[in-house]
């Protein structure tokens, strides 16, 4: 009885102690979507988009690329994916860029609902995001869709509201791009 009383205890002080997750919320046009951001196994990418979100930097920014089967005919490596931030390269350069943090490193693979970094070449991400629809694999350190085979840095995930981004990958495009971007009208921290 002693030895349950104890288990139950322990039980009790570990998971008080366990660290919460921020998220932020992303209040869009049409819908809005939480993000839980993973700042235990991807320190470098998490601090720096929550950042980003303190900052303000998010604010009237917009959802504005869609990647599905369709509008990738020529590439070999197929992935499904919806882009938001700032769009505009003046903007972007604007916000500095981070360390690549690889799949390898945090463990963090591009399922269902993942978020993470735009870049070109490692050490590039800014402000550009991407969130998956459906598992992506290719993305992942050792995929395919880059050529140095890197990956991507994926540090968190949708935990409510994967129906409305589901709506935003159904809208009508033009080469990738939404023919009409989905404004993002506020971003904060939830917790």
């Amino acid at each position: 009885m002693k030895l349950y009383c104890w288990l139950i205890l322990l039980f009790i002080s570990l998971t008080s102690f366990a660290q919460k997750l921020p998220r932020v919320k992303f209040l869009t046009e049409i819908g809005s979507f939480v993000v839980e951001v993973d700042t235990v196994r991807a320190p470098v990418t998490g601090k720096h988009f929550l950042g980003l979100v303190e900052s303000g930097t998010y604010n009237n920014s917009k959802i504005y690329r869609v990647v599905d089967d369709e509008n990738q005919p020529d590439s070999p490596v197929r992935i499904n994916v919806v882009q938001g931030g700032l769009y505009h390269d003046d903007l972007v350069g604007n916000v500095h860029s981070i360390p690549h943090e690889p799949t390898i490193e945090t463990g963090i693979r591009h399922r269902n609902g993942v978020i993470s970094m735009a870049r070109n070449e490692p050490g590039t991400a800014s402000s550009e995001f991407f969130i998956c629809i459906g598992n992506q694999p290719e993305l992942d350190h050792g995929g395919r869709r880059n050529p140095d085979g890197l990956g991507f840095a994926a540090f968190g995930k949708v935990v409510r509201g994967m129906k409305v981004l589901r709506g935003i990958y159904a809208l009508p495009d033009s080469g990738q791009y939404l023919i009409q971007p989905v404004f993002i009208t506020d971003v904060f921290q939830e917790r």
